[in-house]
């Protein structure tokens, strides 16, 4: 029996097939914009690593579901379903699958090991790259044929389960022992199961989508997908940026997750905003990146988060509590210290990036002429986490004038120091030199809304204009010379700068140019899904199409032009 497709489909290219709560996903990404013929089972334990070869007995049609894979052919069918984050069953009729090592090749250093466990019988591929075993027990049927059993060194090391007759087999990922696999759980209740869970999920998060919001489910499950149980350094349930190559959590894509969950879904929503806090240094900075065997802290990401905070709180329902309160002040004040502490030259009331990587816009135009840099997105974020924190403070029953005297002075010293009368330039902290450049980020100041002189707003305003194309927000304008239509961010559209600016355009009153920047945003990810980023002129989607931040930032726009539009009828 075959359960019916539940939920959208989705191209295997471009999102993975994988479960909430699993480390785990089957897909042809095999690394960073690495694709094979073949669909792989990938574990997201130490990296990105696939660790077994899936190859259908004939060719066959790929379909995918949030709850379903299948290999669909005139003669036969396999499918797969997870049964656990750590669990997946398959099943045959008519069509077999060939299973094999991803890395043949066995050295004391890398590779897969194939063996035959003589307690239950079942077949087990050991994976170096992981650190993690894979075990095949046959629930039904028989194999064909299992080759490179104990073998070394260069070996064909797969199982094969035969075309032609009915078979069941249950892959497990873990470490070193566990029982032998047991489930009286039938497979098209495993099915149901999987599909109820998303289905729930949807529910939670999108309650408003509709027939103007068709791409809610995907979204939804894009995330759903992307979500991991604690493992390692990932000390909370978290949202990857990806289970392609992006597979992390960066210290400003977490808030855009958070804010997107925090209707349906406020503990997990809650878990994303203070994961990276968990790893905050004794400076008071939070890591460039956690994953999960590694924390990095070579950069930093912009202080966006007390605006995060602040859209966060509003979405929240139940509210935190005031000790999670106290706490999170605790957290944000010392990161907003690094800032004011590390982070800005002796007499110098504006703080500096030292890289690109920094800001969060590697490569934008702005760090051209030098990289160490005071720039006004930094100071005007800055002041937006200053303020959070005077309100903090002040709900909190803490002394709040330090934090709004800074707030206040950082502001005016952006408006006499770095306001050029159109845009705001950037200032080398060494030689003091003032230039322009013509990123979109130069304009990210519109985030403070309606704190901004009207006229600096309206010059904002039209500058952003100049950004605008058919799909929305080039990261540089493109007649500029250094467009690049997959130049990062010399060019193509993302997410997260689509948010902020629409945000703050709102803020400040600009609500007509908001509305047009949400509708092309959203008509983007409709089209092209919910990719890192998009060229800026065709609206294709570039580099890792799975993207979690973009697929929020849909949720986020999305809800809030439904909010309008119902409010308006």
């Amino acid at each position: 029996m075959t359960v019916a497709p539940s939920g959208p489909t989705f191209a295997i290219q471009d999102i993975p097939f994988s479960h909430r709560g699993s480390w785990l996903d089957i897909s042809p990404v095999v690394a960073e914009n690495t694709y094979a013929d073949d669909l792989h089972l990938v574990s997201h334990q130490t990296g990105l690593h696939p660790v077994l070869r899936l190859r259908p007995s004939a060719t066959a049609t790929v379909v995918a579901t949030p709850a379903l894979l299948a290999w669909r052919h005139d003669h036969g069918r396999v499918e797969i379903v997870y049964e656990s984050p750590d669990t997946l069953r398959l099943r045959g009729h008519g069509l077999g699958m060939r299973i094999a090592a991803a890395n043949p090749t066995l050295t004391p250093f890398s590779g897969t090991y194939l063996y035959r466990d003589p307690v239950d019988g079942a077949h087990v591929f050991t994976s170096y790259e992981t650190g993690r075993r894979y075990r095949l027990t046959l629930l039904s049927g028989e194999l064909e044929e299992a080759s490179g059993v104990q073998a070394l060194g260069t070996a064909d090391r797969c199982l094969t389960l035969p075309a032609g007759q009915p078979w069941e087999a249950a892959i497990e990922e873990y470490r070193t022992a566990r029982p032998s696999y047991s489930s009286t759980v039938p497979f098209d209740q495993l099915h149901r199961d999987a599909a109820a869970a998303f289905a729930e999920f949807v529910d939670a998060v999108a309650p408003w989508r509709g027939s103007e919001t068709p791409a809610a489910e995907l979204a939804a499950y894009v995330l759903w997908s992307a979500t991991v149980d604690p493992a390692g350094f990932v000390t909370r349930p978290a949202v990857l940026m990806s289970k392609h190559w992006m597979d992390k959590v960066w210290s400003w894509d977490h808030c855009f997750n958070a804010i997107a969950l925090a209707v349906g879904e406020p503990e997990l929503a809650w878990n994303q905003f203070q994961l990276p806090f968990d790893h905050q240094d004794p400076a008071g900075a939070l890591p460039d990146s956690v994953t999960h065997s590694e924390v990095l802290y070579n950069y930093v990401k912009p202080p966006i988060h007390g605006w995060a905070l602040r859209q966060l709180r509003r979405r929240l329902d139940p509210p935190v509590d005031r000790a999670q309160l106290a706490e999170t002040y605790e957290r944000l004040a010392r990161w907003t210290d690094f800032w004011l502490q590390a982070r800005r030259v002796p007499g110098h009331e504006l703080p500096h990036y030292q890289h690109g990587n920094d800001s969060g816009w590697d490569n934008a135009t702005t760090f051209d002429g030098g990289q160490v840099i005071e720039t006004a997105d930094l100071a005007a974020f800055l002041v937006l986490q200053l303020r959070c924190l005077a309100d903090l403070a002040t709900e909190l029953g803490q002394p709040a004038s330090r934090w709004a005297r800074t707030a206040d002075r950082i502001q005016t010293a952006v408006l006499d120091q770095l306001w050029n009368g159109k845009r705001f330039d950037v200032r080398s902290t060494q030689t003091g030199v003032r230039r322009t450049s013509t990123s979109l980020l130069d304009l990210m100041p519109i985030v403070l809304g309606a704190d901004l002189p009207a006229p600096v707003a309206t010059a904002l305003t039209r500058g952003i204009e100049s950004h605008l194309t058919a799909h929305g927000l080039a990261t540089e304008p493109v007649d500029s010379g250094h467009y690049a239509a997959d130049g990062y961010w010399r060019g193509p559209i993302w997410a997260p700068s689509t948010v902020l600016i629409e945000d703050g355009l709102r803020r400040a009153g600009h609500t007509a140019l908001a509305d047009d920047v949400s509708r092309r945003f959203r008509a983007l990810c409709e089209k092209s899904g919910f990719a890192e980023n998009f060229d800026a002129e065709t609206g294709a989607g570039l580099r890792d199409r799975a993207y979690t931040w973009t697929a929020s930032s849909y949720l986020i726009l999305a809800a809030a032009h439904e909010q309008r539009r119902s409010a308006d009828a």
